[in-house]
């Protein structure tokens, strides 16, 4: 039996359609297996069922000008993520496993943020909190479209690249981000971005807890918090959660 040519979404999830027939059967995608080695075993995976989410590498977060340094903090460790990713990010598209940048973008009116989030980032109300203008160039504090929520211009998005904005710490909470992902057929996540003992490591549990296979690449991933912080995400990770690698592994199992 032919099948039917209008296709219904994406492959592998994708419905075959025409005029008398809908096929639903999903047939797989021709398998890409690889050997990766992580700190804890190796680990045999399907390049196929992957994606890798890119978190919070935006100008907030990492630029000298965004709004983590208008407060104080030091974001050079945060920039230590972006030469890993500007080598493993185009690999990984060159075969097809999709890019999803995670990129924290709250609507201009706040009304899905609760006041307890708020006083997170404005405790005082004196200084500059979520969608108020940062003194250098008046971009709104961590709201959608902005260049306050843009990616870092070092790492340049594709536009078959998916963008996902997210609202916490997680980026499963209230977003798309899971949907898109079982309707593309992935159950396996790279995970990289900052900062690795927030917003990656929460986004990570709840991959975990949504039954995703996850991979930690530490070398794509920063902090600006003190090491300790850092060490104990890579252990809770490697205890709990899934496994962690980094980008150079990565890339000799691909070759």
């Amino acid at each position: 039996m032919t099948q039917p040519k209008h296709v219904l979404g994406v492959p592998p999830n994708a419905w075959f359609d025409d005029e008398t027939t809908a096929d639903i059967s999903r047939p797989p995608l021709p398998p890409t297996i690889i050997s990766l080695k992580t700190d804890t075993k190796i680990v045999r995976l399907d390049l196929t069922k992957s994606a890798c989410l890119v978190i919070d590498m935006q100008n907030d977060f990492c630029h000298p000008d965004g709004w983590l340094a208008h407060v104080g903090v030091d974001v050079s460790p945060a920039r230590r993520a972006i030469a890993p990713l500007q080598k493993i990010v185009p690999i990984l598209r060159q075969i097809g496993v999709p890019i999803v940048w995670l990129n924290w973008g709250n609507r201009p009116d706040l009304l899905n943020i609760s006041s307890a989030t708020r006083h997170v980032y404005n405790p005082s109300g004196t200084g500059v909190g979520l969608g108020d203008p940062l003194p250098k160039n008046q971009a709104p504090v961590l709201i959608k479209e902005s260049w306050a929520a843009a990616v870092v211009d070092e790492l340049e998005k594709q536009p078959n690249d998916i963008s996902v904005d997210k609202y916490r710490m997680s980026g499963f909470w209230d977003t798309p981000l899971d949907s898109i992902l079982r309707n593309l057929g992935k159950t396996t996540l790279f995970f990289a971005g900052v900062n690795a003992d927030q917003c990656v490591m929460v986004t990570l549990q709840d991959a975990n807890f949504l039954g995703y296979d996850c991979i930690l690449l530490q070398d794509c991933t920063a902090t600006t918090s003190p090491d300790y912080c850092l060490e104990a995400t890579l252990y809770n990770v490697r205890q709990c959660f899934g496994f962690v690698t980094n980008s150079m592994e990565l890339f000799a199992a691909i070759k």
